[in-house]
């Protein structure tokens, strides 16, 4: 299957399933992993083992059965018992860059890398949660690996991405260590937190890394995917002409010439991409930049490795 990115999912919309595009997600990308150096990670089972009399039949591996004459059964990674919370910052900032009816944002993307990592923890049948935020924690469900629950998570990102195209979807502010620290709280059982955000905010940044590190506490290990679109936020790539910036979150605008604020905005931004970046390595946090405009591969890979390293 090839690479699933946001353009290809505008075309498989008409489903309107957020199920169903994460499963092609999934699907493509284990696909990939046996044609790659990752083949070794295993989505499934872990290993075979022989079938004990009294056990329950549920996990026979019947196909190896009928060419051994033994019966064995499929030992699930799942007994790892993994918990996972993911996180998405919902703030206006993440709508960017906003085109109408279009799936290609921050927002947009995020979402579907939930939906596509939540599959892929229910095919390991590792419990997951999910929490919105933006100056507050506006949804926050426990981790649960119950169909039930799982469906319920789908319908959420679903409602998320259609509320995204309201108008009552701008001047959302974001307060990242406001929500962080009031989620730290809520999570009481050592998880494995996956935090989406685009990291534009503007409080303290002090404030920000004490909450990133509150997220630490009881052991958690944290992912933290900075989600960017790097043409304009990291290269300012305007054309050279007049042109009027409106703040998302707050509705002010400037007037700009492009050309003359580069230098100072490219040197500013980088300096503070660099300093989350070496202030998530200081607290053992690991930071992956996210592309929009690249596949989901680099959301699930990371994943991959980090459960890997966990056990």
């Amino acid at each position: 299957m090839e690479q699933v990115d946001l353009r290809t999912i505008e075309t498989l919309q008409s489903f309107d399933n957020f199920e169903f595009i994460a499963r092609q997600i999934v699907e493509g990308f284990i696909t990939g992993l046996h044609r790659s150096p990752f083949h070794g990670f295993s989505v499934e089972f872990a290993e075979h083992r022989l079938y004990n009399i009294g056990e329950s039949t549920k996990n026979i591996d019947w196909k190896l059965y009928a060419r051994t004459d033994k019966l064995f059964t499929k030992r699930f990674e799942e007994e790892t018992n993994l918990r996972c919370q993911i996180v998405i910052d919902t703030s206006s900032s993440m709508l960017f860059p906003f085109k109408d009816n279009s799936l290609q944002n921050k927002l947009a993307f995020s979402l579907y890398s939930a939906a596509a990592l939540i599959h892929l923890l229910k095919k390991q049948r590792d419990a997951v949660g999910l929490s919105l935020i933006s100056d507050e924690i506006l949804l926050h469900t426990n981790a649960r690996l119950a169909e039930p629950h799982i469906q319920m998570l789908y319908a959420e990102l679903n409602k998320c991405l259609a509320a995204a195209q309201e108008p009552s979807s701008f001047n959302k502010k974001t307060s990242l260590s406001t929500a962080l620290n009031q989620l730290a709280e809520t999570i009481h059982k050592r998880s494995l937190i996956i935090l989406f955000s685009d990291f534009i905010q503007d409080g303290d940044n002090a404030e920000l890394f004490d909450a990133l590190q509150h997220l630490r506490y009881n052991k958690n290990e944290l992912i933290v995917f900075h989600v960017t679109e790097p043409q304009k936020e990291e290269l300012f790539s305007f054309d050279n002409r007049p042109t009027e910036l409106t703040d998302m979150e707050t509705g002010e605008t400037l007037k700009i010439n492009p050309n003359a604020v580069r230098e100072a905005y490219t040197k500013t931004i980088n300096q503070w991409f660099d300093e989350l970046r070496l202030t998530c390595n200081k607290f053992h946090i690991d930071y992956v930049k996210a592309d929009i405009n690249k596949g989901f591969e680099q959301i699930l890979t990371n994943y991959l490795i980090k459960r890997e390293n966990m056990f």
